[in-house]
């Protein structure tokens, strides 16, 4: 049985952050489920595919080979991540990730990646959904507030001209949305452990997963 680690949450919690590095503490490949979502997004766009277009949009998500190589994503022999994390794409990714027949095909495709290998997976119905039976489940959240002062501060330091009453605004619209749609919402898993990450840092952060696992994990084997 492979081992498998979950980490849901709303927008700019730190999730992928968190998953990279815990990734490494415990020998794991990292699946991030959001650049996924943000790579359907960014080639719809591109080809000027609305949302409400889904058989394009299947055949779309259907045209694209997608893989991990270390934490960058390769889709169809490029190297997207740079792209992806553009806030253009922030603003318009979950009206994308909201269509249920584009979450069955990218479900599917994470499944087929979890049963292959050991992975930590991070998006926001990996607990509930995707990965139903991992072996660990974590819920990381943060105040809209602080999860818009980081985010704001990450793209200041790529040298990008970013507004933080914008990305507050668009946080705040990618929660509703996130937890009111009516396929996958973002919602915590009953057999989650919640983490409030709005007053610690990510050191703590990952100290306090990998402790749990570790513990558990002791635990199991006596």
């Amino acid at each position: 049985m492979n081992f498998s680690v979950a980490i849901d949450g709303p927008a700019g919690a730190g999730k992928s952050t968190i998953a990279k590095l815990l990734s490494n503490r415990f020998g794991l490949m990292y699946i991030n489920t959001g650049a996924m979502y943000r790579t359907i997004a960014l080639k719809a766009m591109n080809n000027n595919i609305k949302a409400e277009d889904i058989e394009k949009l299947c055949l779309l998500t259907d045209s694209l080979e997608m893989h991990f190589n270390s934490d960058r994503l390769i889709v169809n022999g490029e190297d997207v991540t740079d792209y992806i994390n553009d806030p253009f794409i922030s603003q318009n990714v979950s009206q994308y990730a909201a269509i249920p027949e584009i979450r069955q095909r990218l479900v599917k495709l994470q499944q087929q990646m979890s049963n292959k290998y050991n992975v930590v997976m991070d998006g926001r119905d990996i607990g509930t959904v995707v990965l139903k039976n991992a072996a660990f489940k974590f819920f990381l959240t943060a105040s809209p507030e602080e999860r818009a002062k980081r985010r704001f501060n990450e793209l200041i330091a790529k040298g990008l001209d970013v507004n933080y009453d914008s990305i507050l605004s668009d946080i705040i619209k990618r929660d509703f949305i996130d937890s009111h749609r009516e396929v996958s919402p973002l919602v915590k898993a009953e057999d989650a452990v919640e983490l409030d990450s709005s007053n610690l840092t990510i050191e703590q952060v990952v100290d306090t997963m990998a402790n749990y696992i570790t513990t558990t994990l002791n635990n199991v084997s006596k």
